[in-house]
């Protein structure tokens, strides 16, 4: 049997081998020059190229680029012409730079001069028998508190704040939007619904300015609440051992066990959950012999929450008890809300103690 061969048909079968050959050759050999780049490095200089440059000029170097900018018909340079253009036309967002940081929603509503009103339906009567200067007091223990131990001439390091909660379950009143799973009187396990979520917000709100925050969610009242400040100083003991740090919150909230008290402030447009600081000393007997630091720099910080958002905090609680305060210089019970506020309040709230402790 004798069989034909078409000169053409020869041809084009060569010319797929061939071809077929070089796409093998150049596809080993790409994958061979992808494996010797350093992309670690290479993404770093790149995002060190963009840092502290504005969205227009990061624009300009790209159109400068020979492949976009040679072809005058080229789709992509039209529409990165028509994209520069709008943003030329926002000076805002033309200057805004390329830089590593997050921004919370909302974070611009808490500049000074807003207007704050506090809300008194659901609320109770502040009561104070001790001042200094716009700060009130409220001493519940058998010290007389003179000038000299009120005043807040004492500096502390905010470098690094250390957040946990004695009382990890506690919870608010649920809403439409956040329901949960109570596990006793408005308190859950669902820590996205309790005290816990309040902290990581604090904790998020803090980062953003730059502040080290180490957030401990540790559940010390539960399944037995009696023993939860024992419990819980262990956690803050084991924290400070290998951290260095004054500002140390225990974040509650207020222990009322209905709905009935929601202490709250208007501050702007946003309706939030009234915050307290309660203090600890050694009038109970226990050792504490730097309560009174921990109580001046909680003047401090509650002096420049009334000078930014009056009504944000109500009069600092002085007990007898020591409330595991003795473990830092900055050591304290921060109270967010009642039972009768809601998550979304204490939210709101953490926006502007942050802002408080970032400028004290």
């Amino acid at each position: 049997m004798i069989r034909v061969f078409r000169v053409g048909d020869i041809t084009k079968n060569l010319v797929k081998v061939v071809i077929l050959i070089i796409g093998i050759i150049l596809f080993t050999r790409f994958f061979n020059g992808i494996r010797k780049i350093d992309w670690k490095n290479l993404l770093e200089n790149r995002l060190n190229s963009l840092n502290n440059k504005t969205f227009t000029e990061v624009l300009d170097e790209n159109l400068d680029e020979p492949v976009i900018n040679k072809d005058e018909n080229n789709i992509i340079s039209e529409e990165l012409d028509f994209i520069k253009s709008a943003f030329l036309n926002d000076p805002i967002i033309a200057s805004k730079k390329f830089v590593e940081t997050e921004k919370n929603e909302n974070d611009e509503n808490v500049g000074e001069n807003l207007t704050t009103e506090v809300i008194s339906e659901h609320n109770k009567e502040d009561t104070y028998n001790a001042q200094y200067s716009n700060v009130l007091i409220k001493n519940d223990t058998g010290f007389e508190l003179t000038e000299e131990m009120l005043t807040p001439n004492i500096e502390f390091d905010k470098t690094n704040v250390v957040i946990y909660h004695t009382h990890t379950s506690e919870s608010y009143t649920p809403t439409e939007e956040n329901q949960y799973e109570a596990n006793g009187n408005f308190r859950t396990l669902d820590t996205e619904h309790n005290v816990v979520r309040v902290g990581e917000e604090l904790k998020s709100r803090l980062e953003s300015k730059n502040i080290n925050v180490i957030h401990d969610a540790t559940f010390h009242d539960y399944p037995e609440y009696n023993g939860s400040y024992d419990r819980a100083l262990v956690t803050a003991k084991s924290i400070l051992e290998s951290n260095s740090c004054d500002l140390v919150i225990d974040l509650h909230r207020d222990a009322l066990g209905d709905s009935t008290y929601a202490p709250s402030v208007m501050i702007g447009d946003e309706k939030a959950a009234q915050i307290m600081f309660v203090m600890g000393t050694n009038g109970g007997g226990l050792n504490h012999p730097n309560w009174n630091n921990n109580l001046k720099i909680a003047i401090k910080i509650q002096q420049k929450a009334n000078e930014l958002y009056p009504g944000l905090c109500k009069p600092i609680i002085l007990k007898k008890y020591r409330y595991n305060q003795h473990v830092a210089k900055g050591a304290c019970i921060i109270e967010v809300g009642a039972t009768g506020n809601t998550l979304e309040e204490c939210l709101v709230s953490m926006k502007y103690l942050a802002e408080v402790i970032a400028n004290v």
